[in-house]
This record gives structure tokens, sequence and C-alpha cells, in this order.
């Protein structure tokens, strides 16, 4: 379970930093880690599977990333899917398809969505079919701050994003514990330990 674990989290990682180039780039993009996600696919797979952590990788990632609809991968990190439609099961309030899409895939057991908004120019990481970070492209470093904000969630004994916990606030509520990023719904005790560790 742990080895699982880590491998969950250097996807994370390798789909945050992706996320941050794409939004940078005035784009937006979708990302489904899962083994169980519904789809159909948009376009015919002329790009062959391959890791994300293989050498050269992440361009190609990047590129299609770019393309229309969602980029599946599975728990190991291996490309099963690009410019794929990922059947919504209702709406996300107050946002488009994309938003839509993350939140009915993040609602399938063991599964994380990390959405790219274009127009906010954020990353959002959906999990159990709830925002559970959000973080600013636009901060400046921001892609360090990610990576310091994994270690303070290793250090308190939480793992990796995706082991968060998202039902014990409002939706609605988010505490900035580093800037650039917010996180919502985590234990109130929680939040306590990352914001004194951080200071």
């Amino acid at each position: 379970m742990k080895k699982k674990e880590e491998n969950i989290k250097k996807i994370e990682d390798v789909l945050i930093q992706t996320g941050i180039e794409v939004a940078r780039k005035g784009e937006g993009a979708l990302f489904i880690i899962s083994d169980k996600c519904k789809y159909k696919k948009l376009l015919k797979q002329k790009i062959e599977s391959f890791s994300i952590f293989e050498k050269g990788a992440r361009k190609l990632l990047l590129s299609i990333a770019m393309i229309d609809g969602a980029v599946i991968l599975n728990p190991e990190g291996m490309l099963i899917q690009y410019g794929a439609r990922v059947e919504s099961k209702g709406i996300f309030q107050g946002y488009g398809t994309r938003h839509a899409a993350a939140y009915s895939a993040s609602k399938n057991p063991d599964t994380i969505a990390v959405l790219v908004s274009q127009e906010e120019k954020k990353i959002k990481i959906f999990k159990k079919g709830k925002v559970i970070i959000q973080i600013d492209a636009l901060q400046k470093n921001v892609e360090k701050q990610v990576s310091e904000f994994n270690e303070i969630l290793e250090s308190v004994g939480i793992g990796t994003i995706s082991t968060l916990g998202v039902t014990a606030l409002a939706p609605a509520l988010g505490v900035a514990i580093v800037p650039g990023i917010i996180l919502f719904g985590a234990p109130y005790y929680l939040i306590k330990k990352l914001s004194s560790r951080n200071k």
C-alpha cells in the first residue's frame, strides 16, 4: 500500500508541474488517475501508451494535455487514453464541462482528477467529488511550494495529496497554507499542524 501511495505522489507531482506549464500557456487540461474512470474515445490514438516517468515524457504529456478531452493515466503512471470524453454524472455548480468531468470522474473509488482551469489559471485537485486543493499557477515559485507542501503533509503523517480527508469542513471553506496553495476540507487539526509548521 505504501508503494502505491508513493507512486501516486510521484504522479501527482508530475501532473501538477505539467498543469502549471499548461496554465501559464493560457490553456486548460484535465488529467485523471484511475483504473475505473468511464470515458469515450474522441480521437484515434496515434501515440502509444507510455510511462510519464520515461525520459522525455514530460514534453509529450504537455502536448497531449492541451488536446481537447481528458488525459487518463493508471495508478502506475501509464497513459491509458488522451483526448477522452469523461462521462459526466452531474454539474459542478458555476463551472463548465471540464469541471463537470473532473467532479464526475473523482466520484469513482481511488480516482483523482487534476484540472487546469484555462480561465482562472489554477490547478484544482478533485477527490470524492470535491476540490481538495487549489494551486495558483501564476504565483511566483509555486512549483517549489507544491513540493514543500507535499513534504509537510508527509512530515505530519498524511502522506500524499490524494490521502487528504475532504469532509470535515464545508467545501466553500479554504485555508491558504503556503502562498498560491489553498487547502479545502481538511480536518481542523491538520490545518493547525500545517499552519504552525509552515510559520
